[in-house]
């Protein structure tokens, strides 16, 4: 288990690598990281079992994880070669002005367990492909998937120090990170809290932030679409990774209409959720990651009874597993404003649905939260679709869609679930500074 020396000494490794990996040629950069992809996709089944080993989640979804771990590397791999710049038209004839862009130095990445890869592969690869060097360090729960993508790239010719993985002490491996002024930005996946003390250890030596944090994801349901058809599509999104997800719809509004018909379907399906260990193919569902995450939403369902809520179906430990995180997929409605069950980041495999009637009244209770990174509706109407996404106060936003990642499009959030973007042209950029350079006393 590391300490605040190892990051150090990882820092030292990056900053000596970075004039040579600077300067190297965006092609000849994202040459490792077109090999590391292809690493990836070989050896998928045997990375996908040892991520499923060390958190939990299906094997499934950890096969699908590494497959957009690769595809992040080949994106990133392309767009690297798009780093513009650009000439501004001078004032003055004997003038020209342009804009080119830097590498940002040695970035240090820390990120969280629940997507040990994605959240990973995302920060390095866009760092390497703008011309940075890395301090990565994985959640100590989830380190071997991390440490595993740092062998692809080494394997497929990323110099020494270019990419360093450290494990260990979490506070005192950032505080490190933040008072050394060679790591000159912190990208950082995890809860708001942790991220607000990074803000305010950052003051000190004016490190950059980049800060993906939590959501509480709100999804409106209009009496327009196919009820048993968007349950079902909801109870998989909500169950995805046992609720262990930054982005996972969490409040579902659902107009009264069709709240009851909505309510009765959810409930059956998040029945026939199969809970298991990962590794068996035939699973929907494995353990929340640890006894701390799994006795949080414990006490939060039990207030929420306690205060008036009422389960239908789930809400405990299932009684078949000895061992393990194991949480019942869990349905609850009778829900209001003041609980926590409403208002925090649940990150576990509870729904709780709200019958709405008044459509302002269910966009105000939307916003009406510290967090805006993603946001859901369900309608087949345009004009509602519009009037949704131009309301919502959110980074991202589904519309009859789930799933609101890849890797071509930014990635973050609004208000208190982050500061700048991932993914996409932004997310290249974020590793970039930009410089502007003048040329006068031309004939």
């Amino acid at each position: 288990f590391g300490d605040a020396a190892d990051a150090r000494a990882a820092i030292d490794a990056a900053t000596a690598a970075l004039p040579a990996w600077s300067r190297r040629t965006a092609y000849e950069r994202v040459d490792v990281l077109i090999k590391a992809a292809a690493w990836i996709r070989a050896r998928i089944d045997e990375l996908a079992a040892i991520t499923t080993e060390e958190s939990g989640k299906p094997l499934r979804e950890a096969s699908g994880e590494w497959h957009t771990g690769a595809n992040l590397f080949e994106w990133y791999a392309e767009e690297g070669k798009r780093a513009y710049g650009r000439t501004i038209p001078s004032r003055k004839a004997d003038r020209r002005i342009l804009v080119v862009h830097h590498p940002v130095g040695v970035i240090g990445t820390i990120t969280a367990w629940n997507f040990p890869v994605y959240n990973v592969a995302r920060a390095w690869a866009a760092a390497l492909a703008a011309g940075c060097t890395v301090v990565g360090r994985p959640s100590e729960y989830t380190p071997r998937s991390a440490m595993l993508l740092a062998q692809a790239l080494h394997e497929s010719g990323a110099p020494a120090g270019v990419i360093n993985v450290i494990n260990g002490d979490p506070a005192g491996m950032a505080e490190v990170m933040l008072k050394d002024p060679r790591c000159r930005k912190i990208s950082f996946t995890g809860s708001t809290r942790v991220g607000k003390l990074l803000m305010q250890g950052s003051a000190e030596t004016i490190t950059k932030l980049a800060l993906e944090l939590g959501g509480n994801a709100p999804v409106l349901i209009f009496p327009d679409v196919n009820v048993e058809q968007v349950a079902k599509a909801a109870v998989t999104a909500k169950y995805r990774n046992c609720g262990q997800v930054c982005i996972a719809p969490q409040r579902y509004f659902v107009h009264s209409r069709i709240a009851e018909e909505f309510i009765d379907h959810a409930a059956q399906f998040a029945q026939k959720v199969k809970l298991g260990n990962g590794l068996d193919k035939a699973t929907d569902m494995g353990p929340m990651i640890n006894a701390i995450q799994r006795e949080r939403l414990e006490a939060m369902v039990s207030g929420a009874v306690q205060q008036g809520a009422e389960v239908l179906t789930g809400g405990a430990r299932p009684a078949q597993f000895e061992r393990g995180y194991f949480y019942e997929p869990t349905v609850i409605t009778h829900l209001n404003t003041e609980m926590p069950l409403y208002g925090e980041e649940i990150f576990g495999p509870v729904m709780p649905i709200l019958p709405f009637d008044d459509v302002d009244q269910a966009i105000a209770l939307a916003n009406g939260v510290e967090y805006g990174l993603a946001a859901y509706v369900q309608t087949n109407n345009l004009n509602t679709t519009i009037r949704m996404y131009e309301a919502l106060e959110y980074g991202m936003i589904a519309i009859n869609d789930w799933l609101p990642s890849t890797p071509e499009a930014p990635f973050g959030g609004m208000k208190q679930s982050g500061v700048g973007r991932e993914c996409g042209q932004e997310g290249l950029e974020k590793f970039l500074e930009t410089k502007t350079v003048y040329i006068g006393g031309l004939p």
